[in-house]
């Protein structure tokens, strides 16, 4: 019988310093090395992810863009992805009208973009591109034609509950959104993905696609619950919401002390090793 195991990244994996510590680092790439089936899941993109796990050097696949995308940690290769059909334009049309202005993500002529208009940005907006400095996918445009180029995949709105509120009760039951504050900045984000891209969707196709027959997953937050709702195992850890850990199997150790790693540690059985080479399914749009 062969498990995956799935962790949340912020709040679970990491510390609260935005690290994954030597000790989980260690953890996971011995684990790995041993057969262990291991992939995160969270809302940042792969380069972001990819600095605060800096110490993972696994090859393992990975949730990011809450679901949008499966990914090869170290290659970025993508080995699943779920995009939004031409009925995002009829969003676009309507945040707009709203005058709202969103952090577009798209792949234009087949480069990952995060595109935004410059004198649109809210100061939440610009608390977040302030982070992000230096960051290749930065793409700054003039109107909103270009905002809405390329192939679109995620788009994070940041602005005033009062506007985004609204929003979320219009595109809750038609698209894949996560309506919350940010775990850092405190600023309220709406974020809209296709209905396909969730961290349960995801999940689901990355066991299907590595041939699991089991899933443990681990988690802190609200936006955790729909992979808890489809796990065989579900911990929380011990900085967890009350609602999440009123689903866990268990709760275990916080992220502070590592509390994912311990657990791996712990109960993950030696087996014999297994690769994690998997095919490639739906390739970067050109």
């Amino acid at each position: 019988m062969k498990t995956l195991y799935v962790s949340d990244l912020d709040g679970t994996l990491l510390r609260s310093d935005e690290t994954t510590s030597e000790y989980t680092n260690h953890t996971i790439n011995t684990l790995t090395a041993q057969g262990m089936l291991f992939s995160y899941a969270t809302a940042r993109s792969l380069v972001t992810a990819k600095k605060v796990t800096r110490g993972l050097n696994a090859h393992i696949p990975v949730i990011v863009y809450n679901g949008a995308f499966v990914m090869e940690h170290l290659t970025g290769e993508i080995m699943i992805a779920n995009y939004f059909d031409d009925t995002i334009q009829d969003v676009f049309t309507e945040l707009f009208r709203k005058h709202v202005y969103p952090i577009v993500y798209s792949y234009i002529n087949g480069v990952e973009k995060f595109s935004f208009i410059e004198d649109k940005c809210t100061s939440g907006m610009r608390m977040f591109l302030d982070s992000r400095k230096g960051d290749i996918r930065t793409n700054a445009v003039s109107s909103t034609e270009a905002l809405t180029q390329g192939s679109c995949f995620y788009i994070t709105c940041i602005d005033k509950p009062a506007v985004l509120e609204p929003l979320y009760e219009k595109y809750k039951d038609t698209f894949h959104c996560v309506y919350q504050k940010d775990l850092y900045t405190k600023a309220q984000w709406l974020e809209i993905m296709p209905k396909s891209a969730s961290k349960s969707h995801a999940i689901l196709q990355l066991k299907e696609l590595l041939g699991c027959d089991r899933l443990v997953v681990f988690g802190d937050g609200k936006n955790d619950t729909d992979m808890f709702d489809i796990a065989d195992e579900r911990y929380a850890v011990a900085n967890a919401v009350d609602e999440l850990k009123e689903k866990a199997t268990a709760v275990i150790e916080s992220n502070h002390e590592d509390g994912v790693a311990r657990w791996l540690n712990t109960n993950f059985p030696l087996l014999k090793s297994v690769s994690l080479t998997v095919p490639r399914r739906n390739s970067i749009p050109s």
